[in-house]
């Protein structure tokens, strides 16, 4: 298939370009977070809803649009241009992900329509360690007559703090991982709320001794760790594709910078030497769009190299995220780290986001391994 988008998904971008100029300026962000890092703002939620964005993924059958990743892709590029603070990643790319890719027909048809109308939302509750690893799970579901008893923490859980039920890996007594619907208000769980670098709110949970209904077990007897990886890898392409937004966003920040700003009587776009770094990243930028578009492409036609794609695109958009932001600092200078201009927060932002679901060096390592080097 052609590395670019069809003639709808070109509709469906510029009409999300629109619709976020309009009501989720980068301005939104600075307000939400002055007001004490509150974690998005419901009624762009509820624009958000029914634009139709929540849908594009859920399959007809379910009464869902099925327009694909690679649409809901330019809606999350168009998302890390603003820096829009929204429930979508979480509780459709990562909740909803869940659900359509299992065989637990029954959750699909109690839950999906909720995730789409938005009155609930889902958190997925992965990580333990301070550093990625999905196979180095703690977190334990003990099976007793018609019922599981989940015990273990979590941590880095994307807007935890405020869904309606959590996406939990654990481990059976057989050491296989497995995937639990849990609803947030059950027994045993507390919540408590971290604020990071990128002003996001992001939540630690605890489960202690949490029972959890047979019939809310997602994975059957064996599709856990491929589930799994299924749901990691279109995190991971779709994270890229928000990030693919960003780079663009402060790429254009920076070049117009450059073509005002005057110093020694001249503009200092005009310097060779910085024109030469902004061809740079010109050029990784474009890189960087074909490899994104790949990637959803192949969570669409379900691709064989879906493993491979997923890791080029987050340690590609990771690498280049971290030169094009890098870069941007240093040309704006000292004003660059100041409230004054909106660069620092793309800064911040990109430093989380090189680290969620793995990182560089992590994504690198694993293509390498993919391809038995």
């Amino acid at each position: 298939m052609a590395l670019i988008i069809t003639e709808e998904q070109k509709l469906l971008k510029d009409s999300a370009t629109e619709f976020l100029a309009m009501n989720a300026p980068i301005e939104q962000f600075r307000e939400l977070r002055d007001d004490n890092y509150r974690a998005f703002d419901e009624g762009l939620w509820t624009k958000l809803v029914e634009m139709g964005w929540t849908a594009l993924t859920i399959p007809e059958e379910f009464n869902g649009l099925e327009f694909g990743y690679t649409g809901l892709g330019q809606v999350l590029e168009e998302m890390g241009k603003n820096l829009t603070k929204a429930p979508l990643f979480s509780s459709i790319v990562l909740g909803a992900t869940t659900l359509t890719e299992s065989s637990n027909q029954e959750l699909k048809a109690a839950w999906l329509t909720h995730l789409m109308d938005g009155t609930k939302r889902f958190a997925f509750a992965l990580d333990e360690q301070t550093y990625f690893d999905p196979t180095s799970i703690a977190t334990t579901a003990k099976k007793a007559n018609n019922q599981y008893t989940l015990s273990g923490k979590k941590t880095m859980i994307i807007d935890g703090a405020s869904a309606d039920a959590f996406v939990v890996v654990a481990k059976t007594e057989d050491n296989e991982i497995n995937l639990f619907l849990v609803e947030a208000k059950t027994a045993g769980i507390s919540i408590s709320t971290d604020v990071l670098l990128d002003a996001g709110t992001y939540a630690s949970v605890t489960f202690d001794q949490v029972k959890v209904s047979e019939a809310n077990r997602i994975s059957t007897a064996g599709e856990g760790s491929n589930l799994l990886n299924q749901i990691l890898n279109t995190a991971c392409i779709c994270l890229s594709a928000e990030m693919l937004g960003m780079v663009s966003e402060v790429f254009g920040q920076t070049i117009a910078y450059l073509k005002e700003r005057e110093q020694f009587g001249k503009r200092i776009g005009t310097y060779q030497a910085l024109q030469h770094r902004a061809a740079i990243m010109f050029s990784e930028i474009e890189l960087c769009k074909s490899v994104v578009i790949k990637g959803l492409q192949a969570i669409d036609e379900k691709s064989e190299d879906l493993d491979q794609l997923a890791s080029l695109a987050k340690a590609k958009l990771g690498k280049t995220i971290k030169l094009v932001t890098n870069e941007a600092m240093q040309m704006h200078g000292g004003i660059g780290v100041t409230d004054d201009v909106n660069i620092g927060f793309y800064f911040k932002r990109a430093r989380v986001l090189q680290r969620l679901f793995g990182d560089y060096s992590y994504h690198l390592d694993r293509y390498a391994r993919l391809n038995k080097y």
